[in-house]
């Protein structure tokens, strides 16, 4: 990184309201803080993508410590598995898009606060109007596509970002100045392909490690707008929280690294349907695999402790890891002389890849297929659309 020391990223509001006064002592009475830094936090415009597992504790802590504009963008809903970990959300949250609850979160702790709500998704058509309207950027994103989408916005645009990664146990954060440090293009070059780490969803990830991480970010965001501290700019801290470790991995620009001109690469990774990590096979829609009753064998291919949580009835479970081992003879000991065989998961990625490994030794004469949307759609068509 250079050696010039960071400048704090905002000149400060005027003064501190009585009330804010109040609010703020603790930070007050921290010397590399104070009134001025304060102040700096009063008039940071931040944008925060994703107000999920990481984007929540961003929230909380951002919005306690009294910055002065934050966005947030999202769009995605709340849904009862993220409780465990998005803390931002209540019960009674449940099917609202995430980016207004996690406003009316936060109002709830500061009503002063001026929060917008962007309930959509960040893309190649708004991150740059968005990234030159803040001061800093947040990334608590889900998926490598947008990951290197703010990356590239933020080079293209000179705006700060903090990054972070969770999944089971570990976790990562750095920070990325343009100009005054290496992007994550210089850690990591190439956008992975959409499938080659598991989903949350599909691999799990340990609640407590989101408001440890998220915490980290929110505190590089601090570091940043007050100048203070050292900020993770060319090192990337990890963390096992099984392990109790802590790691740093330093890294600097590559020289011989293409400058990003221009979202064009990101986009066509952003372009990708979300089901991209699923491979290509027959699918069924819910009401064609209603309409088969009994003459079809429904196969549920997730973990038992799923199916215990919720379960279409009368399924037969092969977990997927069997399928994928064994193929088709996995299938056949729980389908019996069924001709018309249907696969379902949480989504219908792991039931494509179970299609896909058991439809080479597939009998002739034998349907099997992937249920589209899996027991997510097939529950949403039972259920009334959430209200907006």
């Amino acid at each position: 990184m250079s050696g010039t020391p960071l400048r704090p990223l905002v000149e400060p509001v005027d003064a501190l309201t009585p009330d804010e006064l109040a609010r703020y002592a603790r930070h007050l009475s921290l010397p590399e803080v104070g009134d001025l830094g304060q102040r700096r936090l009063r008039a940071a415009r931040v944008l925060v993508v994703g107000a999920g597992g990481l984007g929540a504790p961003v929230l909380q802590y951002l919005g306690a410590a009294g910055i002065g504009l934050l966005t947030v963008i999202d769009d995605d809903r709340v849904e009862v598995s993220n409780l465990q970990r998005q803390i931002l959300h209540r019960d009674a949250d449940v099917g609202r898009p995430k980016a207004d609850s996690a406003r009316d979160a936060l109002l709830r702790l500061d009503p002063h606060l001026s929060v917008t709500a962007l309930a959509e998704r960040l893309s190649p058509d708004n991150a740059l109007e968005l990234f030159a309207a803040h001061d800093l950027v947040i990334d608590g994103a889900d998926n490598f596509a947008t990951r290197y989408l703010s990356n590239d916005a933020a080079e293209l645009t000179g705006t700060p970002l903090v990054w972070g990664t969770i999944f089971r146990f570990e976790g990562q954060v750095s920070t990325f100045v343009p100009g005054h440090g290496p992007m994550l293009r210089d850690l990591f070059p190439d956008i992975p392909d959409a499938d080659s780490v598991p989903t949350c969803a599909e691999g799990g990830v340990l609640g407590v490690l989101c408001g440890l991480v998220g915490s980290t970010m929110a505190a590089e965001a601090v570091k940043l707008i007050c100048g203070i501290g050292d900020p993770l700019i060319g090192r990337l801290l990890r963390t096992d929280v099984l392990g109790t470790t802590f790691t740093t991995l330093r890294f600097s620009a590559d020289p011989d690294r293409p400058a990003v001109t221009d979202l064009t690469e990101v986009a066509v990774a952003c372009a990708a349907p979300p089901a991209a990590s699923a491979p290509a096979v027959d699918e069924v829609t819910i009401a064609e695999a209603r309409a088969l009753g009994a003459d079809a064998v429904i196969v549920d291919v997730r973990e038992e402790w799923e199916r215990q949580v919720q379960s279409i009835p009368g399924t037969v479970h092969v977990p997927l890891d069997v399928v994928v081992d064994r193929g088709w003879p996995a299938l056949a000991e729980v389908v019996g002389p069924a001709t018309d065989i249907v696969v379902h998961c949480r989504s219908g990625v792991r039931s494509a890849k179970a299609v896909a490994a058991a439809a080479p030794g597939t009998p002739e004469g034998v349907r099997l297929r992937s249920l589209a949307g899996g027991i997510e759609a097939w529950s949403a068509a039972d259920s009334p659309t959430p209200a907006r």
